[in-house]
């Protein structure tokens, strides 16, 4: 997509997005957000995410927690835990990748755990606990405003990369529309698109 194409495509996006980002600020609870705070001033103070802090972000996401893969993450020491995600920490934070990269490097080094190897879900939290300025979340409802959005993002391998180039193109391009805008603030808008359809 050329570039005044790509703009005028943001646009549009904008238009959507703006809206929405107001209403998940007026119907959501400002206290919602406390654990997830909790979780990335934790991981500011350790460099590392212990089980402690995923099971807090499992809460968080409203994710079931009956599965395989806890038990197995569970049944690992927290050391072993905190050794993987001090790793992908340091990537998401890296000031010498593009946003993008880092997602990508910092995903990469989660795969290591249970539970982690498919599905963004859980580990995009995660990796935007480390890094809240910098990352975003991802989930079934982002993925479905982003397709009714009409832009692409297949779920090939590197999907959470690419996430993060997607909302850096539309931060590019928001003519003004999004100053002060993070890309957590983007996909706050975007989960709210896809959780209300039009």
């Amino acid at each position: 997509m050329d570039g005044e194409k790509s703009a005028s495509f943001c646009h549009s996006t904008w238009d959507v997005l703006v809206p929405a980002r107001a209403s998940y600020l007026a119907a959501v609870s400002p206290h919602y957000d406390e654990v997830f705070w909790a979780v990335a001033q934790q991981v500011e103070r350790t460099g590392s995410i212990g089980k402690t802090d995923i099971a807090a972000l499992v809460v968080w996401k409203r994710l079931p927690a009956k599965t395989r893969w806890v038990t197995a993450l569970m049944s690992l020491p927290d050391s072993q835990v905190r050794a993987v995600t001090e790793q992908a920490v340091a990537a998401v934070r890296d000031p010498s990748l593009s946003r993008g990269e880092a997602a990508q490097a910092g995903r990469g080094a989660i795969s290591k755990l249970p539970g982690f190897v498919k599905g963004d879900a859980l580990a995009s939290a995660i990796l935007t606990s480390a890094a809240p300025a910098r990352m975003a979340v991802y989930d079934q409802r982002v993925q479905r405003a982003i397709d009714s959005l009409r832009l692409t993002l297949t779920d090939r391998s590197g999907r959470y990369g690419r996430y993060m180039d997607l909302l850096d193109t539309l931060l590019e391009h928001s003519g003004g529309r999004a100053d002060g805008w993070t890309a957590r603030d983007i996909d706050t808008a975007l989960y709210w698109t896809g959780k209300n359809p039009q």
